[in-house]
């Protein structure tokens, strides 16, 4: 993942949230792939990649900061959850306060009454190894996740894609909250792979503008679509009226899982009739490397979340500075796990495989003394602050 250890290439932070702050107002130069952060000029070390088994899964971990990650800390932080905490599985907001509905407010990171409430997120593919090359047109979604993110490990459906280019493709991992919370878009980007690969598999169409079609479903975009674009001070594609977000499901045309309807027709009507026989790889001679990426989308105040008391390994004494948490944040992507077979049966890993340390020290992990700060929280329909 770019920003794994931060935005300074020199230092591996395990302690970081940098990547999975929000992304709100902003003129699209320094959106696009957190560019305004320095993100996109701190790739993942060479031969480091997101996997990605074409017709397969992959399985990763999302969480409010690396340290709550099988990346850190020997994953002595890391539970269930994205927080690093416990919660009861039917964990929601409703009927709290004497109120019908209430954000979570043990988490405003989460960006949710409960499960069900949570608006879903999708990875997208660009054929192109240099992030300069990768625009809104050739960046496709390719898999969406229903009611995510929830629980610390996700596990997202994979089409058939094509093989990448000798230098790997582009990956973004992408989400907007439904409510609760500024309204705001996250995007965070990967160097990826696609394993398994067809050498008959069709590459994938133009990315098209998607549609708010939630009251229509006949108005939807069908075929490849573009990410989500919102609340940006410039490059939106997509405009709502108050109120109402949009989301990567069936409100703008996402039905859940691998998308199949997102290549060029014109050369999959090209294809020989005659069935090939693809010689499945091995996870092991895919890459020459570990087959891990990480992905961390988490709020840069959400400094409650670092009490190291309970734990044997404590997070850095350093905690992440911030003032107010305009929005809560999540999605840290930190790791992935591949299954071995091509085909759609395919049972993800139950374990997660973590990438390798970046080539900077490790920060400090002494100190045990981190005291938590006040965070303040914006939400619809209620703040406290």
């Amino acid at each position: 993942m770019y920003c794994r250890g931060g935005a300074d290439p020199k230092v591996d932070d395990q302690n970081t949230n940098l990547a999975v702050n929000p992304l709100y107002n902003l003129v699209k130069k320094d959106w696009w792939f957190q560019h305004h952060r320095g993100c996109d000029t701190v790739p993942p070390k060479t031969g480091e990649f997101l996997n990605l088994p074409a017709n397969g899964e992959v399985t990763v971990e999302l969480a409010h900061n690396r340290a709550f990650t099988t990346l850190s800390y020997n994953g002595n932080l890391v539970t269930d959850w994205p927080d690093g905490k416990q919660h009861p599985e039917d964990w929601n907001g409703w009927g709290t306060d004497g109120t019908p509905a209430v954000c979570l407010k043990e988490n405003g990171a989460l960006h949710t009454y409960n499960q069900s409430s949570q608006g879903g997120t999708a990875f997208a593919i660009s054929y192109n190894s240099d992030i300069k090359d990768v625009t809104m047109e050739n960046l496709v979604v390719f898999t969406t996740l229903d009611h995510t993110p929830w629980k610390r490990l996700a596990t997202y459906k994979v089409p058939n894609l094509p093989a990448c280019p000798p230098g790997g493709c582009t990956c973004a991992w992408l989400w907007i909250p439904n409510g609760c919370g500024e309204a705001n878009m996250y995007m965070q980007g990967f160097k990826c792979n696609v394993t398994n690969a067809s050498p008959t598999a069709a590459p994938l169409a133009k990315a098209q503008v998607p549609v708010y079609c939630e009251s229509d479903p006949s108005k939807c975009v069908k075929g490849a679509k573009q990410m989500l674009a919102w609340h940006q001070a410039t490059g939106n594609n997509i405009e709502t009226a108050p109120g109402v977000t949009p989301n990567y499901n069936k409100k703008c045309g996402w039905v859940e899982g691998a998308q199949t309807d997102i290549f060029d027709k014109a050369v999959e009507a090209q294809k020989p009739t005659s069935s090939v026989v693809v010689t499945p790889l091995s996870v092991s001679s895919a890459l020459p490397v570990k087959p891990t990426s990480s992905l961390v989308p988490t709020p840069a105040s959400y400094s409650d979340f670092f009490s190291a008391a309970p734990y044997s390994t404590p997070v850095s004494s350093r905690i992440v500075e911030g003032t107010e948490v305009k929005s809560s944040t999540l999605m840290t992507l930190v790791s992935s796990a591949q299954s071995a077979a091509p085909t759609p049966s395919i049972v993800t890993v139950a374990t997660t495989t973590s990438c390798t340390a970046s080539t900077a020290p490790q920060a400090s992990k002494t100190s045990s003394g981190a005291v938590p700060k006040k965070s303040c929280y914006r939400r619809r329909p209620w703040r406290k602050c």
